[in-house]
């Protein structure tokens, strides 16, 4: 039996726990704050309760993997429903869509009533383009760990693979080549946003976020998804391993040219045969390491969130679980962002699941709303501590959403503030960035860090580590490190 530390009990760490635990491994999670999930945080008050982090679930293969593998499937232990519509979506140009969750077909029949007739098959012939990238990238790119350029070279011997990734092309350019509708284009550049990047940026291979989320659809967890956090903590105690809230790790511990466990902040050393990190990578290189490796750059971190939780008296007819409303000149919002400054005209997300769980009574209803934010970076951007900066804001977001069509300001019982210095601080996220790294550039799945770090013994889960951000990548990424690691 191998000893595992594992640090942090964000979502990546309690998943890689549980399956380490169910393969034999005695397993111990050292988390820093009060309670277990990391970014899939939850926040109650006077009977309102909210979701903090995701909202749904896509590629539930992962989620029925990990409950397979480690005893009783998810079924048995949460109530995961499907969600149709997937979201509402608003134009600048005031036009409105249904995104049905019912397969691609459904999701053409929805865009040519909506948006004009052809609109369909044009995103049809995108989502074909998709599904052939998810084919040839799905193995070596997201559940495998990457070997560094030999992972793109395999990919080069074929000219056929090579030309469907298409690694030199941007997630809107390849959208240009199918896609003639403005508001169709403005849908996808949407989805790069889903690891804070940049549509002009990112990589052609995002193209399989929306296919995933379309093909396989979306899902949500009755009670809220901070449940799916609790449930893989309870999956991972069943199968032996012990989690520790309110325990800091001070550092990472090497012995003989490997990691050989952890030392607590109260200076008790914890000794161990491996370490999995699954807090921010560059606070682990930065800070937990003997001999610090250097942070990741400033330009690649991702973006970050600016979000309100509203309490809100009153129901809103016809209100769906997601609503997105889109501003007249989206590249203005991500010209805001990559000069480090709160976007002026933001897309604004509204999250408002119609969930008994989530309300005191049937007469009121609890939001989640978000909005693209830069992090949290006082020295060279925008210092989210400025309390005249978030008042601002928060009146700026809620003056937009009344523009578009959602005022709620008289409906309004009380509101919350969370800016990417809060998450910084609670998930220990650098400057609040939601996914870590930025998928900006061809190279960016080699510049996120690898899951077997260069201290033998070391590996690394979570968003920030390959494959990526959002609940199915880090799903993987803990399914990736316990195949490195074996068995017991």
């Amino acid at each position: 039996m191998s000893r595992v530390v594992v640090v942090g009990a964000g979502f990546g760490g309690l998943s890689a726990a549980a399956r380490l635990a169910a393969l034999g491994h005695d397993v111990e999670v050292f988390e820093q704050g009060p309670e277990v999930g990391g970014k899939l945080g939850w926040f109650s008050r006077d009977g309102f309760s909210f979701d903090t982090g995701p909202s749904l679930l896509t590629l539930p293969a992962v989620q029925r993997d990990l409950f397979l593998k480690t005893g009783a499937p998810i079924e048995d232990v949460l109530d995961v429903v499907p969600l149709d519509p997937v979201a509402h979506y608003r134009f600048g140009d005031g036009t409105e869509l249904d995104l049905p969750g019912g397969g691609l077909p459904a999701v053409a029949r929805a865009l040519d009533d909506a948006l004009g007739a052809g609109t369909g098959a044009q995103w049809t012939a995108f989502q074909r383009r998709a599904a052939r990238i998810w084919d040839v990238a799905r193995e070596p790119f997201l559940e495998s760990a990457l070997e560094g350029p030999r992972t793109l070279l395999r990919l080069a011997r074929n000219t056929s693979d090579l030309r469907t990734v298409a690694p030199w092309a941007s997630l809107r350019g390849l959208g240009r080549t199918y896609l003639h509708d403005p508001r169709l284009r403005t849908l996808l550049d949407r989805y790069a946003t889903y690891s804070g990047s940049h549509p002009a940026k990112a990589p052609a291979a995002l193209a399989t976020v929306p296919f995933v989320e379309q093909a396989f659809g979306a899902w949500y967890v009755r009670g809220g998804l901070h449940l799916l956090a609790q449930a893989v903590a309870e999956r991972a105690r069943e199968n032996g391993a012990r989690i520790r809230t309110h325990t800091p790790v001070a550092r990472v511990l090497e012995s003989g040219g490997r990691a050989s466990g952890v030392e607590l902040a109260d200076g008790t050393r914890v000794r161990a045969d491996v370490v999995v990190s699954a807090v921010d990578a560059a606070a682990l290189y930065g800070d937990l390491l003997p001999r610090p490796r250097s942070r990741p750059r400033r330009r690649l971190r991702s973006s970050s969130g600016f979000v309100l939780l509203l309490a809100l008296d009153g129901r809103t007819p016809g209100l769906r679980h997601h609503t997105v409303l889109f501003p007249e000149d989206y590249d203005a919002e991500f010209a805001d962002l990559a000069a480090g400054r709160p976007v002026a005209d933001p897309t604004v997300y509204v999250s408002a699941p119609d969930d008994p769980a989530l309300r005191p009574d049937e007469n009121c209803e609890a939001w989640f709303v978000l909005v693209n934010a830069p992090v949290h970076d006082p020295g060279h951007g925008t210092d989210w501590r400025d309390g005249e900066l978030v008042a601002r804001h928060t009146e700026l977001v809620l003056a937009t959403m009344a523009r578009r069509g959602l005022d709620v300001r008289d409906r309004l019982r009380w509101s919350e503030v969370r800016t990417p210095a809060d998450l910084a601080d609670r998930t220990g996220s650098d400057g609040g960035a939601i996914y870590g790294t930025a998928s900006n550039g061809p190279r960016s799945a080699f510049l996120r860090p690898a899951n077997r770090s260069p201290v033998p013994g070391l590996f690394l889960v979570g968003g920030t580590a390959h494959p990526g951000g959002g609940l199915p990548l880090v799903g993987l990424s803990a399914r990736i490190v316990t195949d490195l690691i074996g068995k017991a």
